[in-house]
């Protein structure tokens, strides 16, 4: 049986007790916009890339070279996973269950989500605060060791509600990063406010500032993305993230 995902690495890929960084397109792009800022910040290498009939036919372009669209770079200590598509809802599943079984595979110490969370006053909030999601008493030590402040109630849904299941069916630590953000538009500003998290969580300091300065340029880039990550939201119910469980109504 052929496996509908598969993960084809370009280089033998290292990577026992690193962390690994997803950030799917989702809630205002910050996930997307986060790793795609960090990996070339960092200067990373592609070290493997997704393929399967799940995913549009979809090829992109840089600098004159095919890839595709779903990629992981990385270093022995760091692996970050890109994707420059909106994942479609019939994929999402067997997706985040080929990448959790590849990066517990590899070794994985630690996978952190970078997302957002829509609040309707996003516009009047300059400073977008980030909440902490863990999956388990280990990872919510890191996240309060590290000042992040945790998420008490309420709903995840999506891609890194989907890494959180599967990261703990496989015993491994995982955390997702969740800025307040603005639902329907590429929203940079809390993009940088993850990555400002992210460094607290992994003892490292971020220069966001080019992110910050060039917030319009990539709202602009990042349009059509944005609709095609509307429509998988749509798909998958995701902005009951607003409500509030039941037992606690």
């Amino acid at each position: 049986m052929v496996e509908e995902v598969e993960i084809l690495e370009l280089v033998p890929v290292e990577a026992e007790g690193a962390k690994a960084v997803e950030g799917l397109p989702d809630v205002g792009l910050v996930g997307a916009i986060a790793t795609s800022y960090l990996v070339d910040q960092l200067g990373m290498e592609e070290v493997a890339h997704v393929d399967s009939e799940l995913l549009p036919p979809i090829m992109v372009l840089h600098k004159g070279k095919l890839k595709n669209p779903i990629r992981i770079y990385g270093s022995r200590d760091l692996l970050i996973l890109v994707s420059e598509i909106a994942i479609p809802v019939e994929a999402l599943n067997p997706l985040v269950k080929a990448l959790a079984g590849w990066f517990k595979e590899k070794g994985i110490g630690l996978m952190i989500s970078l997302g957002g969370i829509p609040v309707p006053n996003r516009l009047d909030i300059e400073n977008p605060a980030v909440y902490g999601v863990p999956n388990g008493e280990e990872a919510s030590r890191l996240l309060m060791n590290s000042g992040i402040e945790l998420m008490e109630e309420g709903f995840v849904a999506g891609a890194y509600a989907m890494f959180l299941r599967e990261s703990m069916k496989r015993s491994m630590p995982a955390v997702a990063l969740l800025a307040q953000s603005y639902l329907q538009y590429p929203d940079p500003g809390a993009a940088a406010a993850t990555l400002n998290a992210l460094g607290k969580l992994l003892g490292q300091v971020f220069d966001v500032k080019p992110l910050l300065d060039k917030a319009e340029e990539i709202r602009i880039k990042t349009r059509d993305l944005m609709k095609q990550a509307r429509t998988a939201m749509m798909g998958m119910q995701k902005p009951r993230e607003n409500e509030v469980p039941l037992m606690y109504t």
